[in-house]
């Protein structure tokens, strides 16, 4: 365009050279035409005529600018207007397709509105059958399922079903060991109250028992009723020796009866549970649940020191409130153990067995009056069991004021059952159980505590209930245990335990109205009688004795130690150990286990010999392992 405009201009200006050439040759201006001189020189032709081509120029470039804009403009439009066209066809293209949709779904609405005709009932008839299939497939499908449960049930049967009621065998097989630094005499099971001292002759010398005897048979005999779930239950282990059997702690006659019981579970909550079983004393893990006791996990079958525990005669009823609370209470069997001290005077609180009323010739057996009563609570959180219970004995002796004297006293006149009459006293205590799961229940720590009167049957060494006061009356002694426990079930296979427990009974002595005639310090002075008296010899604690006949005829056996007059005032136990479980499956559980424990025993101060530098208060030390081995049947 700039060429163009510029090639028209040198074409104009030469047009205008040229006719002013030809203006001038041809014309002249007269003189008299010409102007007049002024200031104001006036413009050529030819600069008018630039300029009046300058501005056409312009005006022509501003043309050219208006077209290129509605060239562009038009550009624009005719791409909108392509645009368009191709929106316009796929618009037809869909209203046809759209049509031809219509149409099909028109006649497939004609063809099943005629199928299902003018009030639908095909269609709610194909509803209703639709339905009935679903039912019947899931009705086929629990079918098939409880077959199958079934069938695995044959394969690996959890229970057997006679006459209604199923069995459930349970139980294992062990082989186990115990290795004491000091002889007790004992099988896996330690009388923590007889751990001898150091000078004696068993103090001196280490026991290696093995043994199978706590290989335990069980059955579980279920039936269920519309209202109540009828239970009864027998376990059995051999742990027990047919001369010494007797009604103390466990009960325990040969075959030794660990459990046998029968219970009816209702419906709405009461559970009625009858005959040999573990106490509601004993500390439980769910509820007051029979089967579900918080048993240690030791090896020793006298489990662990500060534990609660009997196994004998009860009548339990169990009131379920909710799923968290439970209140129970029993009547049980009653004994009274050894009536603790020296110097006592002459009673009667025990007699020998019966053979005829099978009760052990070589065993005592107090003569009751009332049986033991007991009463928890329990409640329940998702991460805790916790237990308040409380405990009423009843005691009785015959006392024969005009009987034998304590040795070495002034003696009265005569000595006869003259004047013999019956005391009477009772006692009891309380106790709390509490139990913590942590960790997703992976730890458990537990802690208990029992306090009383005359609960020396109720704790793990069987320490004394009483003693007696000198008019012969029974004084019950204060006590009671405590026991922490940690268990870490680490994973599926191992399991690591932690128990330190004590047991503890109080001193009660008096001074007699007998005065003491035998040589000695305190000749002259008032007998001092009852347990753990200050003046109870001791010193021969220390003394080894020569070993005497056995009066089973079956060679020596160690001596007795006179002069050792020891009272135990407390006995603790520290315990740890772990299980492993090779194999846990449908076939049973074969596992081993090693057990450590540290057991002392401390007695009231007595009359020592300071001389040789012997205290007057001897303690017994012992430490043991264990180790088991078992296969139980499977659960």
């Amino acid at each position: 365009m700039q060429i163009f405009r510029k090639t028209v201009a040198v074409a104009l200006l030469a047009t205008c050279v040229s006719m002013q050439a030809q203006s001038g040759t041809n014309q002249q201006t007269p003189k008299a035409a010409r102007p007049r001189s002024s200031k104001v020189k006036p413009k050529s032709q030819e600069e008018i005529l630039l300029e009046q081509l300058n501005e056409k120029f312009q005006k022509l470039d501003q043309l050219n600018q208006k077209y290129d804009d509605l060239q562009q403009k038009f550009n624009a439009l005719e791409k909108r207007l392509a645009t368009r066209d191709m929106d316009l066809e796929q618009a037809r293209k869909d209203a046809t397709a759209a049509k031809v949709t219509a149409d099909d779904a028109t006649q497939k609405l004609e063809v099943t509105q005629q199928a299902i005709g003018p009030e639908g009932s095909v269609v709610t008839k194909l509803q209703t059958e639709v339905s009935d299939l679903k039912t019947t497939s899931t009705s086929l499908s629990t079918r098939v399922e409880t077959t199958q449960q079934e069938t695995k049930k044959l394969e690996h049967p959890e229970t057997i079903h006679f006459k209604g009621i199923e069995l459930t065998p349970g139980g294992f097989l062990a082989a186990e060991t115990v290795n004491r630094q000091r002889a007790i005499g004992g099988d896996v099971n330690t009388q923590f109250n007889g751990i001898p001292f150091a000078g004696q002759t068993a103090g001196v010398l280490s026991e290696f028992n093995a043994s199978g005897r706590q290989s335990r048979i069980s059955l579980l005999a279920e039936g269920k009723l519309p209202s109540a779930t009828l239970r009864g239950y027998f376990e059995s282990d051999f742990l027990s020796a047919g001369t010494t059997s007797n009604d103390n702690q466990s009960n325990s006659y040969t075959l030794r009866l660990r459990q046998a019981w029968a219970q009816a579970e209702l419906n709405s909550g009461w559970t009625l549970t009858g005959g040999q079983m573990w106490s509601l004393a004993t500390e439980y893990r769910r509820g007051l649940s029979n089967l579900s006791e918080a048993i240690p996990m030791t090896i020793d079958a006298q489990y662990n020191v500060g534990f609660t525990w009997e196994r004998q005669y009860g009548f339990r009823v169990v009131k379920r409130i909710g799923n968290r609370f439970w209140l129970g209470g029993s009547v049980e069997e009653a004994q009274t153990l050894n009536i603790g001290g020296r110097n006592l005077p002459t009673i009667a609180y025990q007699q020998v067995g019966n053979a005829a009323g099978l009760y052990s010739p070589t065993s005592n057996y107090s003569m009751n009056y009332a049986p033991d009563l007991i009463a928890k609570a329990a409640y329940e959180t998702n991460w805790g069991h916790f237990e308040l219970f409380g405990i009423g004995r009843f005691f009785r002796d015959r006392v024969f004021p005009n009987g034998s004297v304590p040795p070495g006293a002034t003696p009265p006149p005569t000595t006869s059952a003259l004047g013999a009459f019956t005391s009477k006293t009772e006692g009891g205590g309380v106790g709390v159980n509490g139990r913590v799961s942590l960790f997703a229940k992976k730890l458990d720590v537990g802690a208990h505590i029992l306090v009383g009167n005359g609960l020396g049957r109720y704790g793990t060494s069987s320490l004394p209930d009483a003693t007696s006061h000198p008019d012969g009356s029974l004084e019950l002694l204060t006590g009671g245990s405590g026991l922490g426990s940690v268990e870490w079930h680490a994973t599926p296979r191992l399991d690591l335990y932690g128990y330190y427990g004590g047991e503890y009974a109080k001193r009660a002595w008096y001074a007699t109205k007998f005065v003491n005639t035998v040589a000695g310090p305190t000749q002259g002075q008032p007998i001092l009688a009852g347990y753990g008296a200050p003046t109870n010899i001791v010193f021969g604690c220390y003394t080894e004795v020569l070993p005497v006949s056995s009066p089973n005829g079956g060679g020596n056996v160690t001596g007795t130690a006179s002069n050792c007059n020891a009272d135990t005032r407390n006995i603790q136990e520290g315990t740890f150990g772990y299980w492993f479980r090779f194999y846990r499956g449908v076939h049973g559980t074969l596992q081993q286990g090693l057990q450590y424990s540290y057991a002392v025993r401390h007695t009231w101060q007595g009359i020592g010999d300071p001389n040789n530098n012997l205290p007057g208060s001897p303690k017994g030390i012992d430490n043991m392992w264990f180790t088991s081995f078992r296969y139980y049947l499977p659960q």
